[in-house]
């Protein structure tokens, strides 16, 4: 009998054998004394960013790389070369030249870090590979794509992992823990969003990919022909775990309303010159979408799309329960502008910077990784998530924010087209749990 399994078989093993859907997260419990190794899709800005935090992590190494603009090609290779020591494989000759990349067998996941349009397809070719796969966010270019995820995790019983770094900010962690102990009593109303001024960004593209900067890229692509919340999981992603979505709870319908357009083309106006190609394109995009999300256990959450218009970056996140409220942006001077007012503890009536809170109600993730964590991009919340997803692949186990958890934060952004296009009509949100949802427990920020 041959003992030498390959690790494609692996994967299915474990998942056959029945992949834990609860209990201590991997990230605490992880062993790192098996090597895992991991192709990267897509080694642009963003794929460049998670492809030197990922080599930071012990026992990891990329043995392929694809990208179809032969640029990144060669900067990846070289950056793993220097390193790790061996250049990795690459692909790129054509645009399904990331199904070759599948067809080894020496890679245990898959890093996806190329345009919107790409994650889903890509992770479910993956998964249908055999081979755990992470996906960088954005929004789902359609329902029934979501769904199509959903049915390959569940014939194929292959995690995947989708990697919204938001749900892992230090305070976003901490107000988790609060929230699960109880401190904020029932929570009732929540809202986050993605507020960033990225008119520059969206007319011009950002020159990362096979299009030069000043000639537009996917983004562009996507404000130019879509109008939704294009971006909604950054916002929500947070929010959803606080709420038990699709755990204990789950989004019962949606409206969406969308403002006129007017800052892409203003900004064009005043920055371009009269005869440039992107000057004077038409914006089908509103400059904020704001979307009501209602929860079958009766919370309500206002999600707010807003990158078009100048103003200062922010997530817009407010937790509020019978007990208090915990919000962004309420001081400054405070770390992370964040302020809190718990029922017979805050001075009454006002405001308390929550620095005090996140030492107290610090996550046992970040305390175990802080020095590691905040040496990587985006405030540590790539190392955290990256090192999780590797030590999902390691012990056999599933993903903390997973193929339902995608699925649902994704179809935000169609369902939102769909209410603005009707009048701002409420959706009914699908259960993409066929029902499970009543019965699964937490599985994020666990320990």
């Amino acid at each position: 009998m041959n003992t030498k399994i390959a690790r494609r078989d692996f994967i299915k093993s474990g998942v056959a054998a029945g992949i834990s859907l609860s209990g201590t997260p991997a990230i605490l419990q992880g062993k790192d004394d098996r090597e895992i190794k991991l192709g990267f899709i897509g080694i642009g800005g963003r794929g460049t960013g998670m492809l030197k935090t990922t080599m930071r992590l012990p026992n990891v190494s990329v043995t392929a790389v694809c990208d179809t603009f032969p640029k990144n090609l060669r900067a990846a290779q070289a950056l793993v070369e220097k390193t790790q020591g061996l250049k990795p494989e690459s692909y790129g000759d054509h645009e399904l030249s990331y199904l070759d990349l599948l067809e080894r067998d020496d890679l245990d996941g898959i890093v996806i870090c190329t345009p919107w349009e790409l994650h889903l397809p890509m992770t479910i070719a993956a998964m249908k590979a055999g081979k755990y796969a992470a996906t960088e966010v954005g929004p789902a270019s359609s329902v029934n794509e979501c769904r199509e995820l959903i049915n390959t995790y569940e014939e194929t019983r292959v995690p995947c992992m989708l990697l919204e770094n938001y749900c892992y900010f230090r305070y976003n962690m901490a107000v988790l823990k609060m929230v699960r102990q109880g401190l904020f009593g029932e929570i009732i109303h929540c809202t986050c969003g993605y507020g960033h001024d990225l008119r520059e960004r969206i007319v011009l593209g950002k020159g990362t990919g096979p299009t030069s900067k000043g000639e537009g890229d996917y983004r562009s692509t996507h404000n130019e022909y879509r109008n939704g919340d294009l971006y909604p999981t950054h916002g929500f992603g947070p929010i959803a775990q606080c709420l038990n979505i699709q755990r204990g709870n789950r989004i019962q319908q949606l409206t969406s309303t969308a403002s006129k357009s007017r800052g892409l083309r203003q900004w064009s106006k005043d920055n371009l010159k009269a005869d440039h190609k992107r000057r004077n394109i038409r914006w089908n995009q509103g400059d904020v979408v704001t979307t009501t999300l209602k929860c079958f256990n009766g919370e309500t959450v206002v999600l707010t799309f807003d990158t078009r218009l100048p103003r200062p970056m922010s997530f817009m996140y407010q937790v509020q329960g019978t007990h208090g409220i915990w919000m962004q942006d309420g001081d400054s001077s405070s770390r992370n502008k964040s302020v809190i007012y718990l029922d017979g503890k805050s001075p009454h009536h006002q405001w308390e910077s929550f620095d005090s809170y996140q030492e107290k109600y610090e996550h046992p993730v970040w305390k175990s990784y802080l020095d590691e964590a905040e040496a990587s991009g985006h405030g540590g919340t790539d190392f955290l998530e990256m090192r999780e997803f590797v030590s999902c692949i390691r012990d056999k186990k599933t993903t903390p924010i997973d193929a339902y958890d995608a699925a649902a934060w994704m179809a935000i952004a169609p369902l939102s087209e769909l209410s603005i296009a009707t009048g701002s009509a409420p959706v009914a949100f699908p259960d993409f749990t066929n029902g499970a949802w009543m019965t699964n427990k937490p599985i994020f920020g666990l320990g």
